[in-house]
């Protein structure tokens, strides 16, 4: 199975601009190939797009600058928008799980900027992650790789920080359960109520989201593209970061203390876009995270060869 491994950075000044560049390419080929593809009845091929979109745009004036970063991070961001369109056309069929994605969407500057590196695009030496065209960076290894990365992704959020995010392919760990089973209900005063008796309270994010919607009233009266108003984008995607950065922490701990004691677990299926429908409700249900806990024990009970049910 495939795992995610996810290390902050902090790149130079010029590194800075070399990313930015990159960044911006990735987002222009994307956007090229959307385009291209919203004007057609039968989307191209991958290989077809890539000719179009990077080796042909690479000879006119105004996409000449695409020959400054690494291609391979180009050629990723066309593959990416192929698997964008299959896992739409899957969901409109409804051969894919979940629930039903809207077909891809132009990348705008002011999102998470992101940029992957397929191995030669790619290398780790003493500590140091190469990345093509961009030079050494160093992340901080707050843990071990089990084994060599297959891709990087360089990661720029909407608060200015900077991640590289390596996708290993991992063994699934032989622990024995301490218990049978157990049953899991969800809920928003108290985040899981287990059937042994033990309940689960989750962080309390009141305080940063009404910093947040003050910020966001502030947001609104501003002047769009002001510098001012772009200051208080990043204070809110600083926020918003910490509510993502605390529960992210605290779902972890949570989803892998109940998988790795439990042989069975089961939990209980929430129509959670339903519920967001009731407006008093909505942005409390949000900010618990009850779909990225079932997604991660889901992925946890595969690397732990559990029973993972929900009813």
């Amino acid at each position: 199975m495939k795992a995610r491994y996810q290390f902050r950075f902090y790149p130079k000044d010029q590194q800075q601009k070399l990313l930015a560049q990159l960044f911006g390419c990735v987002r222009v080929v994307w956007n090229d190939a959307l385009a291209i593809c919203k004007q057609v009845e039968k989307l191209p091929s991958n290989n077809d797009l890539q000719k179009l979109v990077i080796a042909q745009g690479k000879k006119t004036i105004e996409r000449q600058w695409l020959s400054d970063v690494s291609n391979i991070p180009l050629q990723q961001s066309v593959a990416d928008l192929g698997i964008a369109y299959k896992n739409f056309f899957n969901s409109c069929k409804g051969k894919r799980k979940g629930k039903k994605i809207g077909s891809p969407k132009f990348k705008k500057k002011t999102n998470q900027q992101s940029a992957r590196f397929r191995i030669g695009g790619f290398s780790i030496k003493g500590g140091k992650v190469y990345l093509a065209k961009i030079g050494n960076v160093s992340p901080i290894w707050s843990r071990d790789l089990p084994f060599a990365p297959s891709s990087v992704t360089v990661i720029k959020d909407c608060a200015n920080r900077y991640f590289l995010s390596f996708v290993v392919e991992v063994e699934p760990v032989n622990i024995d359960a301490k218990n049978q089973s157990i049953g899991i209900d969800l809920g928003i005063k108290t985040f899981a109520v287990m059937s042994n008796g033990e309940k689960a309270q989750s962080p309390d994010y009141s305080k940063l989201d009404r910093k947040i919607r003050k910020l966001q009233k502030k947001l609104a009266r501003q002047l769009k593209d002001s510098q001012r108003r772009n200051k208080t984008r990043i204070k809110i995607a600083k926020l918003h970061n910490r509510i993502t950065d605390t529960r992210k922490d605290f779902l972890h701990k949570l989803s892998t203390k109940i998988i790795s004691e439990n042989e069975v677990i089961v939990l209980e299926d929430l129509n959670v876009s339903g519920m967001v429908k009731n407006r008093k409700l909505a942005r409390a249900i949000s900010l618990q995270g009850w779909r990225e806990f079932r997604t991660l024990c889901e992925a946890k009970s595969q690397k732990f060869n559990r029973d993972f049910r929900v009813i």
